[in-house]
């Protein structure tokens, strides 16, 4: 059973800076892709950022040069910093990974349980 716990949210004002992390554990041999995504209310869970396991990135243009994504594969751990907060980051951000139990088994994707962010103005 594989296990992803996200911590670190909370309430930050406009132009200022959270950290997020999303620590993988249970039965893991390895792990690709590692990623964020929100969910503002009422609207669709979006795509935030994500990194490949050989550090390749990808970020949703609203966030491109004030998120960064970063992991660190030791600790089968990914972390979303955060810069230049707007109201409009507010959601409930979730992490998600693509995990294999063993060698021999296919990836399958994990979600954590999702942890708040509210910024306020």
């Amino acid at each position: 059973q594989v296990q992803l716990v996200e911590s670190g949210g909370g309430l930050a004002q406009a132009g200022g800076s959270l950290t997020l992390s999303c620590a993988a554990s249970g039965s893991i041999a390895s792990i690709s892709a590692m990623g964020w995504y929100r969910q503002a209310p009422g609207k669709q869970r979006e795509l935030v950022a994500d990194i490949t396991n050989s550090n390749n990135t990808n970020y949703a243009d609203s966030v491109k040069g004030r998120f960064t994504i970063s992991r660190d594969n030791a600790k089968n751990t990914v972390y979303l910093q955060m810069n230049g907060l707007k109201p409009e980051d507010t959601a409930v951000y979730y992490c998600n990974a693509a995990v294999r139990a063993t060698m021999w088994t296919r990836a399958l994707y994990k979600w954590g349980q999702g942890t708040q962010v509210t910024v306020s103005s």
